[in-house]
C-alpha cells in the first residue's frame, strides 16, 4: 500500500460536492468576460435576473464525465515528462513572485534576467523538482507588457523540463502559445504533447475576472491544460471553519472546470487552489497556517472524489528568510501534500506569502521534497519476509551492515540527502567549515550552476521567440542580455555572440 492522509469521509465528501453543486445551480457565477459569458449563455447555461450565470446539475455532470481523469506533460524535445493523475506527486517551484532574496549579498530587491536565467539552470538540474515554473517576475529590465512571454522564453531557452505559466494580461496567452508551437510540427502537434500548464485564478466571491476569462478561453483553444487556482481567504471572504470554506473553494473551482469543458470537452483541468487562512491579529493571510494546509488537504480530496487532477500551493513557507521557520512550513506541507496525492505541487523556492523567491531555498526544498517522496512510496517486503533468517544473521554476526540483505537494498530505502542537509557528525563537520544551513546552501547553488553544459536552441527559433516578444512591446527596445552559462564564457568566441548564443541546460 501507499501511506496516505485522508482528513474527508465519504459522507461528507458528498454533502460538500451536493453544496457546491446546489450553490452553482441557484447563486451561480459572475463571470466578466463577455467572450466567455456569450460562450456558456449559447451553450445553454442560465442567467438570473441579477446577470450571474447559473450552472445547472447536468451541464456539471456532462462536464465531468468529459474532464480527463489525468494527462501527460512532455518536454521541450516532445518526450513524455510526467504523468498528472492518480496519487502522482510532482513538485514545482511556486508561480508568482515578486522579488528575490539575492543569496550574494543578503538583500531582497526587484529580480532581474541574469536572476531569472540563473534559477532556470539550477532548477533544471533539480532531481525533485519535476518541472518548472515562471516563478518570479523580472521587473527589473523587461516592460512589464511582455514580461510573462519574457519569462516563458528564458524558460524554453534554458531548460527541456514543461513549465508552469500564465498570462499577466487578458491576450498575453496567443503570443506564449506561438512560441512553444515553435518547438512542436504544427498546433495540433503542441495540443498533443502539451508543455506547459497555465494558471486560470478565481477571483473569489464566486467571480471569474476579464483577464481570467480570456486567458480561459485562449488556453482551452491551443490546448493548453490548465490549472483552477482560487485563492480561498478563511475568515474574510470564505468561511473560518473547513466544512463551509472547502465549499467555497469548491463552487469556485468546480466552475473553472465547467466552463472549460463547456468551451471544448476532454480539456485537461487541474482542481486546484492557493487558500490562505486571514490572521485574525496580524491581518495577514498565511497560506502555511495549520487551518489553510487543512484546507488543501480536504479540497484535493474532494478534486479526486470528482475525478480530477489536482493542483495545491503546499511546500513554501511564509517566513522571510531561510530559517527554521521555512524548513518546517516547507517540509511539513510537503510531506501533507505528498500524503494527499496532490498531482501538482507548487511551492519549493518561495518565502514571503509568495512574494519572494530564494535559489538557496529552492535547493534546500528539492531535498526536502525527495524525503516526502520517499517517505510515500508503495510499502511491500523486499525479501524481508519470513524474518528469521535475518535475525539468526545479525545474531550471528552481530550487525547486518555487510549482510546481502542489506547490501541489495540500502540504495534504494535509505535517503541519502543532498550535501545542504547535515547528516555529518560534529567533528567532520568542524573541520568541513562549520557550514550553517545558509552556507552550505549558497555553495550547492554555486557549484550546480558552474556545473551546467550548453543546450543548443535552433537560432532561427530564438530569433522568431524574440520577435514575437518585442512585437508585443508597447516600447520597443533592445531585449536584456541573457547571461551565459560558465563552460560558455570561458568558450566564448566569434562577433555575432548574441546569435549564437547556447544555454546552460
Amino acid at each position: 500500500m501507499r501511506p496516505h492522509i485522508q482528513v474527508l469521509d465519504e459522507p461528507l465528501l458528498e454533502r460538500i460536492i451536493h453544496e457546491a453543486r446546489h450553490i452553482l445551480a441557484e447563486v451561480g457565477m459572475e463571470i466578466r468576460g463577455t467572450e466567455l459569458r456569450q460562450r456558456l449563455i449559447a451553450a445553454g447555461l442560465p442567467v438570473d435576473a441579477a446577470g450571474r450565470v447559473l450552472f445547472p446539475p447536468d451541464v456539471i455532470d456532462a462536464a465531468l464525465a468529459t474532464a480527463p481523469r489525468s494527462f501527460t506533460l512532455y518536454d521541450r524535445a516532445g518526450r513524455p515528462h510526467a504523468e498528472l493523475g492518480g496519487d502522482n506527486v510532482h513538485f514545482v517551484p511556486a508561480s508568482s513572485g515578486l522579488k528575490i532574496l539575492d543569496h550574494r549579498t543578503g538583500k531582497t530587491r526587484l529580480a532581474n534576467t541574469t536572476d531569472f536565467t540563473e534559477y532556470v539552470r539550477l532548477a533544471d538540474g533539480l532531481p525533485n523538482i519535476a518541472y518548472l515554473a515562471t516563478a518570479f517576475s523580472t521587473n527589473d529590465d523587461i516592460e512589464a507588457e511582455v514580461s510573462d512571454a519574457w519569462r516563458l522564453f528564458l524558460c524554453l531557452t534554458n531548460s527541456l523540463k514543461p513549465v508552469v505559466s500564465g498570462a499577466f494580461t487578458e491576450h498575453g496567452v496567443g503570443r506564449m502559445a506561438e512560441m512553444m508551437a515553435l518547438f512542436r510540427q504544427d498546433k495540433a502537434d503542441l495540443i498533443a504533447r502539451p508543455m506547459s500548464i497555465f494558471t486560470i485564478t478565481a477571483t473569489g466571491m464566486f467571480r471569474y475576472s476579464e483577464d481570467s476569462c480570456q486567458n480561459m478561453l485562449d488556453c482551452v483553444e491551443w490546448g493548453i491544460p490548465v490549472e483552477i487556482v482560487p485563492v480561498t481567504l478563511m475568515g474574510l471572504i470564505a468561511p473560518v471553519s473547513l466544512v463551509g470554506a472547502t465549499v467555497f473553494h469548491t463552487v469556485d473551482t468546480l466552475a473553472g472546470v465547467v466552463m472549460a469543458q463547456i468551451i471544448k470537452p476532454g480539456t485537461p483541468v487541474l482542481f486546484g487552489g492557493a487558500p490562505a487562512e486571514f490572521h485574525m491579529r496580524a491581518a495577514t493571510s498565511p497560506m502555511l497556517g495549520i487551518q489553510a494546509l487543512h484546507l488543501d488537504v480536504a479540497y484535493a480530496a474532494v478534486g479526486k472524489a470528482l475525478g480530477l487532477p489536482t493542483q495545491s500551493y503546499m511546500a513554501l513557507s511564509d517566513s522571510k528568510f531561510l530559517d527554521a521557520q521555512a524548513g518546517a512550513e516547507t517540509f511539513g506541507s510537503a510531506l501533507l501534500a505528498a500524503l494527499a496525492g496532490i498531482n501538482s505541487v507548487s511551492g519549493p523556492g518561495m518565502l514571503d506569502y509568495v512574494l519572494t523567491f530564494s535559489l538557496p531555498k529552492l535547493v534546500h526544498d528539492d531535498d526536502l521534497c525527495g524525503q516526502a517522496l520517499h517517505f510515500v512510496r508503495e510499502i511491500k517486503p523486499l525479501d524481508d519476509l519470513p524474518t528469521i533468517d535475518l535475525v539468526r544473521e545479525v545474531m550471528a554476526e552481530q550487525h547486518l551492515i555487510t549482510a546481502a540483505h542489506t547490501m541489495a537494498h540500502w540504495p534504494t530505502e535509505l535517503y541519502m540527502p543532498s550535501p545542504v542537509t547535515d547528516r555529518e557528525n560534529r567533528e567532520n563537520w568542524a573541520k568541513a567549515g562549520s557550514k550553517d544551513l545558509m552556507q552550505r546552501t549558497t555553495d550547492e547553488v554555486e557549484r550546480r550552476l558552474a556545473a551546467y553544459s550548453p543546450l543548443d536552441t535552433d537560432p532561427l527559433v530564438v530569433a522568431e521567440m524574440e520577435r514575437i516578444i518585442t512585437t508585443g512591446m508597447k516600447n520597443p527596445a533592445p531585449l536584456p542580455e541573457v547571461p551565459r552559462a560558465r563552460e560558455q564564457a570561458a568558450d566564448a568566441s566569434g562577433d555575432d555572440r548574441r546569435r549564437r548564443r547556447r544555454f546552460a541546460r
